[in-house]
């Protein structure tokens, strides 16, 4: 299935959209941070010199003319749920600057080079999640937008990076943050051991006694709301939203033993259970440094990142379906750019953002597609290139969210929710 008769262009985010965008009410975004090689997953060159293409083998899938990497079989028998984007570019190569760029849509107004880490700021632009937590998410008994765990830098232990949070937007809508392994107990939402329901509400009224009347600070006010919120998802008994010891043994296994696993099956029950958007950032391994295959690329794929990612996330895709939640959950599985066409003198593959691939599956997505094209070398796009705020406008789009709506720096200057342009292509 060739992608020139499939791709219809990159539509204006401001023109008239399709009528049958905007059918997900809820968005998983599956992010693999470090930069997933598209030349071993989704767009393999098998003519290409060996330098280039590597060990591995594409495979048939379930679309005639769609072959994926045949460490990804579970995935290839899906691939008719799947659009697969083969031409996602831009010309930056570090962690922090592309980290932000694709989560954000924007740029960092700090710049941000190969080895720049530094905490979030209230002035950074927000992560995806952040904007549809206030645009999109209406249910204040569960969180907008819930991450697992907070976004990371590549190269530093720290527990978040710019662009993961809310930004500008305030800590209203930062993310619920799980930032511990979801196969144990997650107690962020249990009463404090010893603390009865009756002596909860006790507190939380003796508190309102000695604060007396509202204060009209903002600050104040943007941090009683986070206050109040904590002690109803508490009192509601929300807790129950991230505890998997109640889901099926056969669930657990279908969906692995590994945490990436785990976090996949948290984020199913969490927009099961209401949640607009999760963000699954994938960083934790046991045997390999994230998706930052600059050495022994192809063992660490072959071992533990593919058989991990193909399991995870078809389970994923099943379990969505089964529930009848697959229509109207959008799943989009990314990282911040893809890997070099050359391998390496150490068996690996280094930054490379000119060229990446993405995929899409679920609400109002066609799936068994494969949009735009890369060259022989996997280097450059040859046809329909997509950009970092492309992706993000059309996540917008796709949960009903006009790109073009307004939102206000901390300046008050007002800003598009994204500056791209929806691929309309993706879209049934």
């Amino acid at each position: 299935m060739g992608a020139g008769t499939l791709f219809s262009g990159v539509a204006a985010a401001s023109g008239t959209s399709n009528p049958t965008a905007g059918k997900a009410r809820r968005c998983i975004l599956v992010y693999l941070l470090g930069g997933p090689s598209h030349l071993d997953m989704w767009d393999l060159k098998p003519q290409a010199p060996r330098e280039i293409r590597g060990p591995f083998k594409p495979i048939e899938t379930r679309v005639p003319g769609i072959y994926f990497s045949e460490h990804l079989p579970e995935l290839s028998q899906r691939s008719q749920r799947i659009a697969v984007l083969r031409s996602m570019t831009y010309g930056n190569n570090d962690h922090p600057f592309m980290t932000y760029y694709t989560l954000t849509g924007r740029v960092s107004p700090i710049p941000l080079g190969a080895n720049t880490v530094l905490d979030p700021q209230r002035s950074d632009d927000p992560h995806m999640g952040s904007v549809m937590a206030k645009f999109l998410h209406r249910d204040d008994r569960v969180p907008g937008y819930v991450a697992i765990p907070e976004v990371r830098v590549r190269m530093s232990q720290m527990p978040v990076a710019g662009g993961g949070r809310a930004g500008f937007l305030g800590p209203r809508y930062d993310p619920l943050a799980i930032n511990s392994d979801p196969s144990v107990a997650v107690p962020l939402l249990d009463l404090p051991e010893g603390v009865s329901s009756q002596r909860f509400d006790s507190r939380r009224s003796l508190l309102a006694l000695i604060e007396g009347r509202p204060s009209r600070d903002t600050r104040y006010k943007q941090y009683q709301y986070q206050r109040d919120t904590a002690s109803r998802l508490t009192r509601s008994k929300a807790g129950s939203l991230v505890d998997l010891s109640d889901e099926p043994p056969e669930l657990h296994s279908r969906y692995g033993s590994h945490r990436f696993g785990k976090s996949l099956l948290l984020a199913r029950r969490l927009v099961e259970r209401g949640v607009s958007f999760v963000g699954v950032h994938f960083n934790y391994m046991s045997q390999c440094d994230g998706w930052d295959t600059h050495k022994d690329n192809f063992r660490c794929l072959k071992e533990e990142l593919l058989p991990m990612l193909d399991q995870g996330l078809s389970a994923l895709l099943d379990d969505l379906a089964l529930r009848g939640l697959l229509d109207e959950t959008l799943v989009v599985t990314m990282g911040e750019f893809g890997r070099t066409p050359i391998i390496n003198s150490n068996a690996g593959r280094d930054h490379w953002g000119l060229c990446a691939s993405a995929l899409f599956a679920g609400g109002g997505i066609r799936g068994g597609t494969v949009v735009g094209q890369s060259d022989s070398r996997g280097a450059v796009p040859v046809s329909d290139p997509v950009t970092p705020p492309d992706i993000v406008a059309s996540i917008y789009h796709a949960l009903g969210v006009s790109p073009t709506q307004m939102m206000y720096d901390p300046f008050g200057r007002p800003l598009t929710l994204s500056t791209g342009n929806v691929v309309n292509s993706l879209f049934l």
